[in-house]
C-alpha cells in the first residue's frame, strides 16, 4: 500500500487547531457535494481539503466577524430547513403515525380482554 503524504506548512495559519478545524469543515462540504477548489490527484475528502487549505484558496474569518457569520449561517439554515406549511405537514405525519400505533395497541388490549373472558 502506497501512503500519500502532503507537506503541511502552517505558516498561513495562526495555529494548527485552526488548520484542522478549517480542513474538517471543508471536508464536510466536499462530502456533501461541493466541488473542490483545486485540481487534485487525491480522492479522499480530507486530503483534498488539506490541499486546499495549504494552497491558500480557502478564506476564513476570525473573532467578531466569525461570530457574526456563524449567527447568519444559523439563521439561514433555520429559515431554509422548512417552510411553516412543510413543518406542519411533518408534524401531522408524525401525529398520524402515533395515533395509528396507539389505536392498534388499544385494539390489541380489547381483544386480549375479550379472549380472557371466553
Amino acid at each position: 500500500m502506497d501512503i500519500q503524504s502532503l507537506p503541511i506548512d502552517t505558516d498561513n495559519f495562526d495555529s494548527r487547531y485552526r488548520l484542522v478545524h478549517l480542513t474538517a469543515q471543508r471536508a464536510r462540504h466536499i462530502a456533501h457535494g461541493e466541488k473542490p477548489f483545486v485540481e487534485t490527484k487525491y480522492t479522499k475528502n480530507t486530503t483534498i481539503a488539506i490541499q486546499e487549505a495549504i494552497s491558500g484558496v480557502l478564506e476564513y474569518v476570525t473573532g467578531e466577524d466569525a461570530k457574526k457569520e456563524k449567527e447568519r449561517a444559523r439563521i439561514y439554515k433555520r429559515e431554509e430547513r422548512y417552510t411553516p406549511e412543510e413543518e406542519l405537514t411533518e408534524l401531522e405525519k408524525d401525529l398520524k403515525v402515533y395515533l395509528q400505533e396507539k389505536a392498534e395497541l388499544s385494539q390489541k388490549d380489547v381483544r386480549g380482554i375479550l379472549e380472557e373472558e371466553h
